[in-house]
């Protein structure tokens, strides 16, 4: 693991925390988009080095609405960056730990992801996070 890419916080309101996190940070977000896998709209911060992602459920019972309706808003995940997810994913594995994604899939910001079980991460959910390959242009 490389470093900490980023600190995934879930919100009900994608607006309200926008304005919020832009007055406390003092910078406006570099990116929202919405996961339609996960049903989530993510907008991501940039802090120096640092990056905060806040994710708002587009359904009730999308992973990010369970989560709040369960244990409120606040700190959802931290995400490590890695050079090779499937590698990465494999050593954990055989380190122990329950994956929640065996194989990465397409996440926020150009990335792919995958997930640990907070069961086996002493109750923090765990990202990996690696840059997609960049798609060829079209011709």
């Amino acid at each position: 693991m490389n470093k900490i890419e980023h600190i995934g916080i879930a919100v009900k309101d994608i607006d309200q925390a926008n304005t919020l996190y832009e007055q406390l940070l003092g910078v406006p977000p570099y990116k929202q988009e919405v996961v339609e896998s996960e049903a989530v709209i993510t907008s991501f911060f940039k802090v120096g080095e640092n990056k905060i992602e806040l994710l708002a459920s587009t359904k009730d019972d999308g992973p990010i609405g369970k989560f709040i309706a369960k244990k409120g808003e606040g700190i959802h995940h931290i995400a490590f960056d890695v050079d090779n997810i499937e590698k990465e994913l494999e050593r954990l594995e055989k380190e122990g730990f329950q994956l929640i994604n065996k194989t990465p899939k397409k996440g926020a910001d150009n990335k792919l992801v995958a997930f640990i079980h907070p069961k086996t991460t002493n109750g923090v959910l765990v990202e990996l996070c690696q840059e997609a390959p960049s798609q060829p242009s079209p011709k």
